[in-house]
């Protein structure tokens, strides 16, 4: 009974803790532009994440170390470098993208700026990250994500032109007045979002802190096969959302407010109470996940003592690295620049690095002396090597497409 509950709260945890700030732009914008020709996307970024996460959590709880710690011993240093270098970096502008959602939550509840609350905050993250337990803080923070599930709600309750989206289906192309420059664009943000790589990073240490063995390979599992693809429901609900509502106006998604809207006109005001807690939940999750995943990399790399699992004394270096990042990304948010723009630019580079991240991954879970005989079958590394071609062309065309269309500009 307990294991049974175990793996429905990891679930729902995985549900709630798979959108964050790139989601709700990234889909919000895609569905106010091109409706939901892009859907497939979505798809397939949430099938890429799947592979590459059961083989992140299967590494950690076979060989009762993070994939990452595994990396520079298996690939070298300068592999390892060269990964930790693209991750930290992508890492730190995503962590400053969720400090940013946090703060235009607050002022979306408020009605004060949200320069006033980055402070707050970032505080808030450090003091979570440096006092709560990891399990406790993850799952109050996913579950609390649930709340999102008002998309779905309000997706239905708006009376969708279902033959419209039926067309869309059948046309994953640009809309009229749209270029393929930008439908490539938000392509790319769309598959980056889901494959950013903090997830798989934060799944494996996440996966030792909890103390994760070859027993857990059924919760590991389930919270990648059922969960992500239930959160990326969310993502589509809210891709689906800003379709109803902004592409037949010709209204383009600019702010976080703006995902909100087709919510509170659906729901009401009740609906955007739920809405408002689902997007801090998301983002101020993501910014614990990512604020952890900064202090995961760089430890892991030289060997430092890392993780909750120790008190903070014990790994004081890992909650430097943690602080410092988390200073960096408040001290960015308060030059002025629009935290949307930020989780615009993370979402690009994100793709630029992926393979930076996924190939490690895909070599160290055919490492016979980690994983013994549970290193990847011929489906995995099907997947994996399919998903990596993928990859390298989504990271080849990012920066084009970016300054092509002045990010998305145009």
């Amino acid at each position: 009974m307990k294991k049974a509950l175990t793996v429905t709260f990891g679930i729902l945890t995985a549900i709630g803790g798979f959108v964050d700030i790139g989601d709700l732009v990234a889909n919000a914008q895609s569905g106010a532009r091109f409706g939901l020709r892009q859907l497939w996307i979505v798809v397939l970024g949430v099938i890429g994440i799947c592979v590459f996460a059961e083989m992140a959590g299967r590494v950690a709880a076979v060989s009762h170390r993070p994939v990452f710690d595994l990396v520079r011993e298996r690939l070298g240093p300068r592999m390892a470098m060269a990964n930790l270098a693209g991750s930290y970096a992508v890492t730190l502008l995503t962590l400053t993208a969720e400090i940013g959602g946090v703060a235009l939550t607050i002022q979306l509840a408020s009605g004060l700026p949200h320069l006033l609350w980055v402070p707050l905050a970032a505080f808030a993250v450090w003091f979570v990250l440096w006092r709560v337990k990891f399990e406790l803080m993850e799952q109050i923070f996913g579950f609390a994500g649930i709340a999102l599930v008002v998309f779905v709600i309000a997706f239905f309750t708006l009376r969708p032109q279902w033959g419209t989206f039926a067309a869309d289906l059948t046309r994953p192309r640009p809309t009229e007045g749209e270029n393929w420059g930008t439908y490539g664009y938000l392509a790319v943000s769309l598959f980056a979002s889901a494959l950013t790589p903090y997830e798989v990073f934060f799944f494996s240490s996440g996966g030792v802190e909890e103390k994760w063995g070859p027993r857990d390979l059924v919760t590991a599992r389930s919270n990648t096969f059922v969960g992500f693809p239930l959160g990326g429901l969310l993502g589509i609900a809210i891709m689906g959302c800003a379709a109803t509502v902004f592409e037949p106006a010709g209204v383009q998604v600019e702010q976080l407010s703006q995902t909100a809207l087709p919510v509170a006109l659906a729901l009401g005001k009740i609906g955007l109470v739920v809405v408002m807690i689902g997007f801090f939940a998301a983002t101020f999750g993501a910014a614990l996940e990512t604020g952890l995943s900064t202090g995961y990399s760089v430890a892991q790399y030289f060997g430092w003592q890392w993780g909750k699992f120790v008190q903070p004394r014990e790994a004081a270096r890992f909650h430097t690295v943690v602080l410092l990042s988390i200073l960096l990304g408040a001290a960015l948010l308060l030059t002025t620049v629009d935290p949307v723009q930020i989780t615009e630019l993370s979402l690009v580079f994100s793709a630029v690095v992926l393979p930076l991240t996924y190939l490690p991954i895909l070599v160290v879970a055919n490492d016979r002396d980690y994983l013994g005989d549970n290193v990847n079958g011929r489906v995995a590394n099907i997947l994996g090597v399919v998903f990596l071609v993928i990859i390298l062309v989504a990271a080849l065309a990012a920066l084009p497409l970016m300054i092509v269309t002045g990010m998305g500009e145009s």
